[in-house]
């Protein structure tokens, strides 16, 4: 598998398969019950990533003419 593929993986698995062990609404963080928290960061971590892939993506690699 492609290293493109598995940072592309990374958002999924953290988001769906990390919600299990965060289902928590006493810990409050940011104002904000624990699973909420876990989900925000999640979606801007998801950014992130997407911002790396595309950097680091052959695919967009243009030359300069």
């Amino acid at each position: 598998m492609n290293r493109i593929h598995v940072l592309g993986l990374i958002p999924f698995i953290g988001m769906l398969g990390g919600m299990p062990f965060a289902n928590k609404a006493t810990p409050y963080v940011l104002g904000m019950p624990f699973l909420m928290f876990w989900i925000v960061l999640w979606v801007v971590l998801t950014s992130v990533v997407m911002a790396i892939i595309n950097t680091i993506d052959p695919a967009n690699q243009k030359e300069e003419i």
